[in-house]
């Protein structure tokens, strides 16, 4: 534990500043386009035309995070059901997930902590909820499935992408893409969370606590099928690393094949 802390954590570090610039950026946006003082939501009365919106500036949040040199160097995790899904598959140490899980969960109240500070009530406004994740009018089973669903068709293509030659350094692009897409046609039902850290940020800070065994059971539940999936399909197939972008000078402290992987 002491050797893992002492040389991983400045990754630690990272994961938890890109969930915390995550959440900055799901409270901006949420006040931009559902709070009624705001100019853009009052132009845009639509409210799929708002979520649209919604999904292409988290999905676009996403890509840049994944893309930066924060998330190049720690793998652009910055979600507990992903690295749990890595050490499932065997490419990440336990000490280093351990902490990239308790690192998460960090950055996920302080980035919503950061947005409250520099949005004040606007993000406590009824119309925004601190960006929350919680069941749509259809109830917790409906969203329970949903978010089994989308994590688990998440996970596949990363597992897919990431270990596709010519389109292993596209990872990101999916997986943002699907990012926005889930935000602009999923959330209704569920709220569109497939990150248990990214839920409990908001729900702590704004003491949202509806039904919040959904995201701390259903991500998880739903990458871990999709990587039993992608062992059982592609036997023959190694999971070359646990970093979303690998074609980078950045170090690697994974249990890394990538450069095996790419000859």
């Amino acid at each position: 534990m002491v050797q893992a802390l002492r040389t991983h954590w400045p990754e630690y570090l990272m994961e938890a500043t890109e969930l915390g610039l995550f959440m900055i950026a799901a409270c901006s946006f949420t006040v931009l386009l559902s709070h009624p003082g705001s100019p853009v939501a009052q132009a845009i009365t639509t409210e799929p035309l708002r979520r649209l919106l919604m999904g292409t500036a988290m999905g676009l949040t996403a890509i840049a995070i994944i893309f930066s040199p924060l998330g190049k160097r720690s793998g652009a995790h910055f979600n507990p059901a992903v690295t749990l899904t890595f050490l499932r598959l065997g490419k990440v140490e336990p000490w280093d997930a351990a902490f990239y899980t308790l690192f998460q969960f960090i950055g996920a109240i302080v980035g919503v902590l950061a947005a409250y500070l520099l949005l004040g009530s606007l993000v406590a406004d009824q119309s925004v909820k601190f960006a929350a994740t919680v069941p749509g009018p259809t109830g917790p089973l409906p969203a329970f499935l949903a978010e089994l669903a989308i994590t688990f068709i998440l996970m596949s293509v990363i597992l897919t992408v990431s270990n596709t030659k010519r389109l292993s350094r596209w990872t990101g692009i999916f997986a943002g893409a699907l990012v926005a897409t889930y935000i602009s046609i999923e959330s209704p039902i569920s709220g569109m969370s497939m990150n248990p850290a990214r839920t409990f940020g908001s729900a702590a800070v704004g003491s949202i606590w509806t039904s919040l065994w959904i995201y701390f059971t259903a991500p998880p539940i739903g990458m871990l099928l999709a990587a039993e999936a992608y062992k059982r399909l592609k036997e023959n197939h190694s999971v070359a690393c646990a970093k979303l972008h690998h074609q980078n000078n950045k170090r690697c402290i994974f249990r890394c094949n990538f450069e095996a992987n790419s000859n």
